[in-house]
Parts: structure tokens; sequence; C-alpha cells
């Protein structure tokens, strides 16, 4: 099923955020136009404002409120890819060339303070204290796993465990801030939220592990950037690490971070996990967390929405990009 579909019973306000994000890079200083325009402009699948508005759907569906913060949620989540490819000096992102790549670091790191900024007056408009405490939450998670990420880059000594709290910190944590806060614009009972919020972070894991193995089994014209770059990098994600966890003496993971001069090895890793086991076993993975955010929606309101995000879980496992 195609996200349009998916996205049927909110498509038209959808497209509402998409114009409130366009009026974002509408200011008067024409360079930071031009990079905002460029940064936000890169579209993506939404699936963040899509999660906000759908969550919102369930209860008292608030608009104007859901809107502001279906576009700051956007805003955030767009300022962490800028700063992300100023950290991993990324020239590509969904094929297109990064802030970083066209007009350096500087520009990038404080593109995304002023889309962080940005995000937040937009949070504010919801007049809601509990979703703006959340977003700033959120940012302090995401932050955090970033740092967490940067400081065990090439540690090849990780468990699965300190996977999944990495990418809860990275990318789930923005899921769940989307559910939860569209569901406490709505003014849902407070079980119905915390349902919300736990569909959002096992979909978000969902969504990264899917992520991180694409990066292993994606061409470059899917992905947007090179196959391995999570590796390159020093990132240990879900595939690499089941290839560690069976090899532990010696694979080709293991050498690389210990030998960072010889990118053959990141080859040989990728060729290796794509003729095991790994991948379908870290899909199943994916699939297990999916079914997971499911099985949380089961006991709200049987309304179109319900069924856009049990479908969206199910797009989020099979994508090839």
């Amino acid at each position: 099923m195609e996200l349009n579909q998916i996205y049927s019973p909110i498509n038209e306000d959808l497209s509402k955020v998409e114009d409130a994000l366009r009026e974002v890079a509408r200011v008067d200083f024409q360079w930071l136009a031009q990079l905002l325009s460029h940064s936000l402009g890169i579209g993506g699948k939404r699936i963040r404002p899509a999660l906000t508005l759908l969550s919102g759907k369930f209860y008292n569906y608030h608009l104007e409120y859901l809107l502001h913060m279906a576009a700051a949620i956007e805003l955030m989540h767009t300022a962490t890819l800028v700063h992300d490819d100023a950290i991993d000096k990324s020239e590509t992102r969904r094929g297109r060339p990064t802030i970083y790549k066209l007009w350096g670091t500087d520009p990038a790191v404080l593109l995304g303070d002023y889309l962080f900024a940005k995000s937040s007056v937009e949070v504010s408009d919801t007049l809601n204290v509990r979703a703006i405490k959340l977003l700033s939450q959120t940012l302090m998670i995401i932050s955090q796993g970033e740092l967490n990420q940067a400081i065990n880059a090439f540690n090849i000594n990780q468990k699965r465990e300190d996977y999944f709290q990495r990418i809860f910190g990275k990318t789930a944590s923005l899921f769940c801030l989307s559910t939860e806060s569209g569901s406490v614009l709505s003014q849902a009972p407070e079980i119905s939220i915390q349902h919300l919020r736990i569909y959002g972070h096992n979909l978000g894991l969902a969504f990264q592990i899917v992520d991180d193995i694409l990066d292993f089994v994606g061409t470059e014209e899917e992905l947007g950037k090179p196959a391995g770059s999570d590796l390159m990098q020093g990132t240990l994600t879900l595939p690499a690490l089941m290839l560690n966890e069976r090899y532990p003496q010696d694979n080709p993971v293991k050498q690389f971070f210990q030998n960072r001069n010889k990118p053959e090895n990141i080859q040989t890793a990728i060729e290796q996990i794509r003729s095991s086991s790994i991948i379908n076993d870290c899909y199943q993975v994916a699939k297990d967390f999916s079914d997971k955010a499911c099985r949380q929606i089961q006991a709200l309101p049987d309304i179109p929405s319900r069924q856009a995000m049990m479908d969206l879980a199910d797009f989020v496992v099979k994508r090839r990009n």
C-alpha cells in the first residue's frame, strides 16, 4: 500500500502542514530563505506529522493546534538531519546534496539551531504546556542519543540493549512525541495517550531497524547515499551487531573498527551480511516491534485512523527507502 493511501484520513490536513513548512522558508534574509527552502524542500515521507494528525483523530480533533504541533515536529526532525549531516560530514541525503556539502559546517549548524528555535515557536502556538514540555524533553533525549552514538563510535563491545537504547534516542523518541502530543491535543483519556505513546515507541524502533537493514541491502539510488554509510561512521547497527555476535573472534566489522584505514572490510561485511540469514533475522526483529505497536492501538476507537496506523506499521517494515 502506498503512503498516499495510508494517509487518506488526513491527506488534506497533511497538505496544510506542507503549506506551513513552505511558509517557514519565506523570510526576508535571502540566504537564509535559500537554506530553509533546500532543507525543508527535500520532502520525505512526513511520517511524524502524519502520526500527529492520525493520533489526534481518535477524540477531539483540534486541527489548528494539531497543525502547529505537526509542523513543530517536522521542523525539529529536519533540524536533527541538518546537524547529523554536519557531524557525519555526509554529502548526500535522499539523493540531494546536504546543507553541509553545499554551504559548509557553520551554516549547517546555525540552520539547525534556527529550525530548533522555529519548532519551539510553533509548539508554543498549541497553548498546551504538556505538548510544549514534551517537545523540549524530546530534544534532550535526541541530543543524549546523538552523544551516545558519538561516544560509542567504533566501539565493537556493544549489546542489543545498547543499540535499542541508542535508536530510541535517535529516532523512536520523535515518533513517541508525534503520537503522544497528537493524543494530548485531542484531549484523549490518559490510558489512550499511553497506548499511543507506546505505539510510537515501537513503531520508531521498527523504522530505525529497517533503516539500518537498508544501509546494507539498499542501492545508492534507493538510499540517496552509499551503502554501508553507517558502518563507515563507526556506528554499530543491528545487522553488524548480529554479525559480531555470530563471529565474535573475527569478522570484517571488527576488523574495520580496529583498522579504520581499511574500507575494503566494509564491502566484505556487506557481502557477508547479505549472504547470511542476518537480514531476515533483523526484519523479524523489526516486525516484532511493529506488531507490538499495532497491539497497543487495538483498544482505541475503531475509526479509519486506527486502520491507517496499522497499515503504516506494515509499510514501515516493508519499505525499500
